[in-house]
C-alpha cells in the first residue's frame, strides 16, 4: 500500500486573473505532491478581457465570458477561498482576508488585476462605471441595457478614455444599442497613441462609419448623473459613463512593504519580487523591472508557464528559475464594433471580418482550456472484486459524496437504533431518534447531540463555520440555547506547521460561530486520518421544555427557514458540474447559523426539526410519525436553492439520494427533478417548524425581516402519516 504524502508546504496564488488561471489549470494537470495550493478571489467567476467588447457588442452572452474559479479549483485540488485579500504580513507569511482567519503562506503570488476608476474625478465615483474590474462591469452594462428596455434610461454613452480599450468598447456600445444610440469617446490628449498609426487610421474610420463622436484634447474635469462635464465649460450628455482612462492597481499593495513602481509589484525576469523572493507577481499588477510593457493581457498568458515552473522551484527547492522575458511587439486584434476587427503588429494595418473570425477562434480557443477539463486520476475498478462491488458504487465507480450525503440512510439507522435499550436513567428524558438527547437540568431540560462532517471544501475554515451551523441545528431545532461544544477534528497527514494552521483555521471559525450563539468550546480531540472530517458535540438548554418531532397538530402550517438543493449541487461540484455561482450561493446558505430564526419560532411550534441528511421528505416524516399524523405540501412553495433543480434535471444526485427514496412509499406525488429535491441530503439545512395557522404568516414575515428565505410549505393533516404533495 502507498504511504499517504504528507502536505508539508502552502501555496497561495492571490487572485483569479489569466496567469493564475492557467497556472490552475496546468497543477491540475500534475500536481506537486506535498503543497497545499489554495487559490484566494473575491468571486467565483472571474472575466475574461478579451471577450468583453464582443460580449458588449452582444456577439457573447454573459457567461460565455466567465473563468469558472470553483471548477477549476476543483480541478486542481485546490482549496478557493471566497473573499478579497487586502494585506499580506510578510514577516508572519499571513495573507490578510477580512472576514476570515488570515491565510499562511510559505510561497504566494498576485495576480489581482487592476482597475480603471478615477476617484480624484468628481462625481466619478458615484455617476461613471469603470471598464475594470470586468467582472463589475459586465454586471453595470446588463443593469443599464434593461434600464434602456424599460424606458428608465436614454442610449447616450459617454467612455472616458480614448485608448485602444476605450474605442474598442465605444465601438461595442454602438453596435449594440443601435442607430439610436449617441456614444461619444472623450480623451484629454491624441487618441489612439499607442498603436501604429495604420491601425490608428482604420480605428478612426471605424468610429466615423459607427457615428461614435471622438473629442481630443477635452479633459474631463466632473461626473454626474446628466453626463461629463469638460474643461472649457463643455458637456456631453450620458446616462451611462465609462472609465477607461485610468490603470489603477489596489492601494492595499502600499502596506506591504514590496518594491513598488506607480503602486505596482516590481518583479524581476523570474517574475518574483524584487523585495520578497518567496512572492511572485503576474498579469497587469506585474511591474517587470527587467523589460517594461504596457499592460496587455498576452503577457499574462504567456507569463503562465514560467511562473508555473518557477512556483515548483520555489516550493521544491529544486531546479533553476526561469526567466520570462516578452516579446517587444505582438498581434493586437481590435473589435469594431460589429464582426470586424483591426489588426495592429510591426505597424501594419488590417482590417476585416477575417480578422474577427481570427480573433474569435484565438478567444474561444483560450476559453475553451477552462471547458474541457480532461478527467485526471480516474481509476477503474479491479478484477475480480466482491459481489456486490460495483452495484454499492453505482455505476461508474462514483466517489463518495462529503458532507450529509455521506450519512448511513435513514432505514439502516432506524433498523440499528432499534436495537438499543431504553434509557434506564430518570434524568434522561428520551431515547435515540429525536434530534437530540432530552436531560432533566434543575428546572430546566439540557439538549445533547453530536455530529460530524466528511469534507467537501478543502477549506478548513469554511468547513469549520458549517460544520458547527450544522451541529447547532439539533439544538436550535428543540428551542433550546447553545451551551458548550466539544470539537472533533481529523485532519489529513501534513506537517506539524500545516497542522497548526488548520487547527487555528477551524478552531477561529468554530469560536466565531459558538460565540456568537453563547456557546463556549471547552476542549474536543483531535488526530490524523485520510481525509479533512470536522464535527462537534454541542450542549444546549432550554428554559422549559424542549420542542421535539411529536406534538404537530392538523391544521398546523409547515414553515421552512432555508431553501433545499445543497446535496445535488456538492455533487455536481464534485463532477465539475456545478456553475462556481451556484457553489458560492449553495455554501453560503449552509454557512448561515440559524439561533435567531429558531428563537422566533421555538415559542410558536408544535414540532420542529432541522433538514439534514434524509432530506426535506425524511426529516418531515421524522414529524409526521411521531406526531401521528399525515401531511401535505405544495411543491411551488418549497424554497430551492438557483441551479438546484437544472443539476437534479441533468441527473446529478448525491450517494445518499436513493435511500432517501424510500419514503416515497408512503407518498402521493408526480415525479420530476423539482420533486427529487425532496429527498435531496441537505447539510446544515434549515429548520422545518409545525406552528399554528394563525399568526403563520406574519412569523414568516418577521423570518424574511431578519434575512432568512422562509416560507409555508404547506400544512399537518388529520390520517395516518402520510405525505401529499402537489405541484
Amino acid at each position: 500500500m502507498q504511504a499517504q504524502i504528507p502536505v508539508t508546504r502552502d501555496l497561495v496564488l492571490i487572485g483569479g486573473g489569466h496567469t493564475h488561471a492557467l497556472v490552475l489549470r496546468k497543477w491540475g494537470m500534475s500536481p506537486l505532491p506535498g503543497a497545499r495550493l489554495t487559490l484566494i478571489s473575491p468571486d467565483p467567476v472571474t472575466a475574461y478581457s478579451g471577450m468583453l467588447p464582443g460580449h458588449v457588442a452582444g456577439h457573447y452572452p454573459r457567461e460565455a465570458l466567465d473563468i469558472d474559479l470553483v471548477r477549476l479549483a476543483r480541478f486542481a485540488g485546490a482549496r478557493l477561498v471566497l473573499g478579497r485579500a487586502e494585506g499580506i504580513d510578510r514577516e508572519a507569511r499571513r495573507i490578510i482576508v477580512p472576514g476570515r482567519t488570515d491565510v499562511a503562506y510559505d510561497i504566494a503570488s498576485l495576480d489581482i488585476g487592476i482597475g480603471s476608476a478615477m476617484p480624484s474625478l468628481p462625481g466619478f465615483t458615484e455617476f461613471a462605471v469603470p471598464a475594470k474590474p470586468l467582472d463589475d462591469f459586465a454586471d453595470a452594462w446588463a443593469g443599464f441595457l434593461a434600464r434602456v428596455a424599460a424606458g428608465r434610461a436614454r442610449p447616450q454613452v459617454a467612455v472616458i478614455g480614448g485608448g485602444v480599450a476605450g474605442v474598442e468598447l465605444a465601438l461595442a456600445v454602438r453596435h449594440r444599442l443601435g442607430p439610436a444610440a449617441n456614444v461619444t469617446v472623450v480623451e484629454r490628449g491624441a487618441a489612439l497613441s499607442l498603436i501604429g498609426a495604420g491601425a490608428g487610421r482604420s480605428l478612426r474610420a471605424a468610429m466615423v462609419e459607427a457615428r461614435v463622436a471622438l473629442l481630443e484634447s477635452a479633459a474631463a474635469i466632473a461626473v454626474d448623473a446628466g453626463g461629463v462635464h469638460l474643461s472649457g465649460g463643455g458637456h456631453v450628455a450620458a446616462d451611462f459613463i465609462i472609465g477607461t482612462a485610468a490603470t489603477r492597481p489596489q492601494t492595499w499593495l502600499r502596506e506591504t512593504g514590496l518594491d513598488l513602481d506607480a503602486g505596482f509589484v516590481s518583479v524581476g525576469p523570474s517574475l518574483q519580487s524584487t523585495a520578497d523572493p518567496a512572492i511572485f507577481a503576474a498579469g497587469d499588477i506585474a511591474n517587470m523591472v527587467h523589460a517594461s510593457r504596457p499592460k496587455a493581457g498576452v503577457f499574462a498568458v504567456r507569463q503562465a508557464p514560467v511562473l508555473h515552473h518557477n512556483l515548483i522551484v520555489a516550493l521544491t527547492g529544486k531546479g533553476q528559475m526561469r526567466a520570462y522575458h516578452p516579446q517587444r511587439d505582438y498581434l493586437k486584434l481590435i473589435s469594431t464594433g460589429g464582426k470586424t476587427a483591426v489588426a495592429d503588429k510591426y505597424g501594419l494595418p488590417l482590417r476585416g471580418g477575417v480578422l474577427w473570425r481570427w480573433k474569435d477562434r484565438i478567444d474561444r480557443a483560450f476559453m475553451a482550456q477552462f471547458d474541457d477539463l480532461p478527467q485526471m486520476g480516474t481509476s477503474q475498478l479491479p478484477d475480480p472484486v466482491a459481489e456486490g462491488v460495483a452495484e454499492d458504487m453505482g455505476r461508474g465507480g462514483k466517489p463518495l459524496c462529503g458532507g450529509c450525503g455521506a450519512k448511513v440512510g435513514q432505514a439502516d439507522l432506524k433498523a440499528a437504533l432499534a436495537r438499543l435499550p431504553a434509557p434506564v436513567r430518570a434524568d434522561v428524558l428520551s431515547g435515540p431518534g429525536d434530534d437530540a438527547a432530552v436531560l432533566a437540568f434543575g428546572k430546566g431540560q439540557q439538549v445533547l447531540t453530536t455530529d460530524h462532517l466528511r469534507a467537501f471544501t478543502n477549506d478548513p475554515w469554511l468547513m469549520a463555520r458549517i460544520a458547527a451551523v450544522h451541529a447547532m441545528g439539533d439544538v436550535w431545532s428543540m428551542g433550546a440555547r447553545p451551551q458548550a461544544a466539544l470539537a472533533q477534528i481529523i485532519l489529513p497527514r501534513m506537517s506539524p506547521d500545516l497542522q497548526a494552521r488548520s487547527l487555528e483555521e477551524i478552531m477561529s471559525a468554530a469560536v466565531d460561530i459558538f460565540g456568537a450563539e453563547g456557546a463556549d468550546i471547552v476542549g474536543g480531540h483531535t488526530s490524523l486520518g485520510a481525509e479533512l472530517t470536522v464535527g462537534f458535540t454541542v450542549t444546549g438548554l432550554a428554559a422549559a421544555q424542549a420542542v421535539t418531532q411529536a406534538g404537530a397538530l392538523p391544521g398546523d402550517w409547515l414553515i421552512l427557514t432555508k431553501p433545499i438543493g445543497t446535496g445535488v449541487i456538492l455533487a455536481a461540484e464534485m463532477a465539475r458540474d456545478a456553475p462556481g455561482t451556484v457553489v458560492a450561493a449553495a455554501l453560503a446558505s449552509m454557512a448561515r447559523p440559524q439561533g435567531a430564526a429558531a428563537r422566533m419560532i421555538a415559542p410558536h411550534a408544535h414540532a420542529m426539526t432541522d433538514v439534514t441528511g434524509f432530506g426535506l421528505a425524511g426529516h418531515l416524516f421524522g414529524i409526521l410519525d411521531k406526531s401521528g399524523v399525515a401531511g401535505r405540501i405544495s411543491l411551488a412553495h418549497v424554497p430551492v436553492l438557483a441551479g438546484a433543480e437544472a443539476l437534479a434535471a441533468a441527473g446529478h444526485g448525491s450517494t445518499l439520494l436513493p435511500a432517501n427514496r424510500s419514503s416515497m412509499a408512503r407518498m402521493f406525488m408526480t415525479g420530476g427533478a423539482r420533486a427529487d429535491l425532496l429527498f435531496d441530503p441537505q447539510t446544515a439545512g434549515g429548520l422545518l417548524a409545525a406552528v399554528p395557522a394563525v399568526g403563520a404568516l406574519d412569523l414568516v414575515r418577521r423570518l424574511r425581516e431578519a434575512g432568512e428565505t422562509a416560507a409555508v410549505i404547506g400544512e399537518v393533516t388529520q390520517g395516518e402519516p402520510f405525505l401529499t404533495v402537489e405541484d
